[in-house]
């Protein structure tokens, strides 16, 4: 997911997508300690778009509030 496509998205799909996120990244840590994570590469990804996601929805959020 790229910075581009994130910041495209309504903050209603920001918050669809961070949940989705979160999903993930819970699973990822549920098959990691079980040692059955196949792509371990994912696990970072995943922590990175989260941030990604809050960032714009953080300067979404404050750019609302100022007008």
């Amino acid at each position: 997911m790229t910075i581009d496509e994130i910041r495209k998205m309504t903050p209603d799909q920001l918050a669809d997508q961070l949940l989705q996120l979160k999903k993930e990244q819970f699973n990822l840590r549920f098959q990691a300690a079980t040692s059955q994570l196949e792509k371990t590469h994912r696990v970072g990804e995943v922590r990175k778009d989260i941030a990604r996601l809050k960032t714009v929805l953080r300067a979404k959020s404050a750019g609302a509030s100022r007008s």
